[in-house]
């Protein structure tokens, strides 16, 4: 596996595989790779002639006061993880590479981005959108992969692509659980045994609201509600419960058809999220 940290040698890169015909799978990432990190890395060395994945933790998405000094970093593992389950290059570069001094063009999607975790991280998905317009720009991919954990953002990068004509498709895999149910994330790291362990009732209460819609519950404000009181029971902190339409993320008052229930709550200092999608 090859490491490159500029990228002009990336892109340079990129360009000669095309050239020669082969098709590029990318796999973006901030690092401390996990499962499903790798369940990822695995899908792309099956539909592509090169896997590239991209370690960067990136400080256009993190607001004043958030863990970006302490976002998990372990590079050394990554690498061996990378390649262990088949990546050909790991693109790993500085900040000052990305981001020069004078750098002033940030991407925005209007409407999607204030949704959700959009309220309380109203600069989140423009750092999000223009590092992932950045990287699809250096590396050219035929593909990018990301998982259904961060369905607002896979939305987003989805509507940038059309809207901007980016030649990349879009590659959308399941979440990737903890025996809890937990889904797996690089910030699992900053729970206690016991925060954990409460951390498994988040997705228990999203089951438990699709059972409810299942059984014939309708009404967005009663679902949201028994999650709400599941979670609170526990003293997990909720930042925000919704209830939207898979494709726009406007807010539902009922549920018909396929819906997404997406949260956002805090254990400890720990900020999570998930979802899930469900059709009445």
């Amino acid at each position: 596996m090859r490491v490159i940290s500029s990228p002009e040698v990336m892109n340079s890169v990129s360009r000669k595989l095309i050239r020669s015909g082969k098709s590029i799978g990318l796999v973006p990432t901030m690092g401390a790779l996990h499962y499903g990190h790798l369940s990822l890395i695995k899908k792309a060395r099956k539909e592509n002639d090169i896997v590239i994945v991209s370690v960067f933790i990136n400080p256009k998405q993190f607001s004043k006061g958030e863990d970006y000094e302490r976002y998990p970093k372990d590079i050394i593992n990554d690498r061996l993880k990378a390649a262990k389950f088949g990546c050909d290059i790991l693109f790993h570069p500085g900040n000052d590479s990305i981001y020069k001094k004078d750098f002033a063009t940030h991407v925005k999607v209007e409407g999607l981005s204030e949704a959700m975790c959009g309220t309380s991280r109203p600069h989140h998905f423009k750092g999000v959108a223009t590092i992932c317009l950045k990287l699809f720009n250096i590396i050219m991919p035929g593909r990018a992969y990301f998982g259904q954990k961060d369905y607002q953002q896979t939305v987003i990068i989805k509507r940038m692509v059309k809207d901007l004509n980016v030649n990349t498709d879009i590659k959308a895999l399941p979440t990737v659980r903890e025996s809890s149910g937990l889904a797996m994330s690089s910030r699992n790291s900053y729970l206690s045994c016991q925060e954990r362990e409460l951390a498994g009732f988040i997705y228990k209460s999203l089951k438990d609201a699709q059972r409810l819609i299942k059984s014939g519950e309708r009404r967005s404000a009663k679902i949201i509600s028994d999650i709400s009181k599941a979670l609170r029971s526990h003293h997990i902190n909720i930042d925000y419960i919704s209830i939207v339409d898979p494709a726009t993320l406007k807010n539902l008052k009922h549920t018909k058809g396929k819906v997404l229930i997406a949260l956002a709550v805090r254990i400890g200092k720990t900020r999570l999220i998930d979802n899930i999608l469900v059709s009445s």
